[in-house]
């Protein structure tokens, strides 16, 4: 039940974040900001910025062998492909 790390946001998020066995946390935020974190030590791994509002929750896909994630922000659905 410890906080092993926290990640601080400037507002409150209506979005739900996706965690992959892969230890990556993917998350966005209003402004629109997608981000990666590493999910045992919550650094930051990468980040798009999105510049509209996000309500979606990111989402993780097979294509081609190759993992893929997607998010909806503003009214652009964005994906990108994992290494």
């Amino acid at each position: 039940g410890d906080i092993k790390w926290s990640h601080r946001i400037k507002t409150a998020p209506w979005s739900g974040v996706l965690s992959t066995g892969g230890n990556v946390v993917f998350g966005s935020t209003m402004e629109g900001n997608f981000f990666a974190l590493d999910a045992k030590t919550g650094k930051d791994l990468w980040h798009f910025p999105g510049n509209e509002v996000s309500y979606a929750s990111p989402i993780s896909y097979l294509s081609n062998g190759k993992q893929q994630v997607a998010i909806a922000i503003g009214d652009v659905l964005m994906a990108f492909g994992l290494d």
